[in-house]
């Protein structure tokens, strides 16, 4: 990425996250611009950052290698649309947006090498856990390009079938949601067994931010650190079978069904 010159469509949250990761990386601030029609976020986003910074999105990717597309979902046909005839031949089209296809990616700015991305919100924090699919036409130049990009805000892994992304949805796109709930959930239940809320809320975020850590430096899977904290007849024992008494690797299951359902539907309508 030394010498690679890349321009963000859209400067929002997730996009000054993946700028400021780069940055971090030691990408000099005149490889990267970045276009918005909000002078607020433009702003911002060129004092933290030290970019230059465009309202007119063909100004934006001139000379730039790699093109972040970094709009909502329901803008992006006509972003795409509008930009197509600024475009060059040669230049990697990333889109971190949403449910839109590299179909559809295509049918708006002609065929040209495209990665979707799926990321998701810890890479904010540069905590981030990232699907990304190429299409036929991207270089492995290009692969290696992309996967730095989102490697700078967390974990980037690379998926055989575009469709597999809607299970990437499932499973990290929305998957910090469910770990919130459960960290309410526990909460709740701390203080209902008679902790003050702020302490059951301390213990509840560290004891997640503790397990995280095992789990990610342990060299044995997850279900086998459980075995190893779960004394036969012990407290941890009489939990665990009361969340499989009431289903839970089902409910689970379940719900990651019900939102990679939902992730192809709403490709589905966005596409159009």
């Amino acid at each position: 990425m030394s010498d690679t010159r890349i321009a963000f469509i859209g400067a929002g949250n997730m996009a000054a996250s993946l700028i400021g990761g780069l940055r971090a990386q030691g990408l000099d601030a005149k490889q990267i611009r970045a276009s918005d029609p909000g002078a607020e976020t433009r702003s911002r986003v060129q004092a933290e950052h030290g970019i230059e910074v465009f309202e007119d999105n063909a100004q934006a990717i001139t000379e730039a290698d790699v093109i972040v597309l970094a709009v909502k979902p329901q803008v992006m046909k006509a972003v795409c649309q509008s930009l197509q005839p600024s475009l060059r031949d040669g230049q990697l089209i990333v889109s971190i947006a949403a449910g839109i296809t590299c179909v559809s990616l295509q049918d708006w700015l002609g065929a040209r090498p495209v990665v979707r991305c799926m990321p998701n919100t810890p890479s904010l924090l540069r905590q981030g856990a990232s699907g990304l699919y190429a299409t036929a036409e991207v270089s492995p130049a290009q692969r290696e390009q992309a996967e730095q990009l989102l490697s700078a805000v967390g974990t980037a892994l690379w998926l055989d079938q575009e469709q597999q992304l809607d299970a990437v949805t499932a499973v990290s796109g929305s998957g910090p949601a469910y770990f919130f709930l459960l960290i309410e959930a526990m909460t709740a239940a701390g203080e209902k067994l008679g902790l003050p809320r702020e302490t059951a809320s301390k213990l509840t975020l560290q004891t997640a931010l503790g397990a995280a850590h095992m789990a990610v430096a342990s060299d044995v899977d997850a279900a086998e650190l459980r075995r190893r904290v779960t004394s036969p007849a012990g407290t941890t024992e009489a939990a665990i079978k009361s969340f499989q008494g009431n289903a839970f690797e089902a409910i689970v299951e379940q719900a990651l069904q019900a939102a990679a359902t939902r992730s192809a539907e709403l490709a589905e309508q966005l596409g159009k």
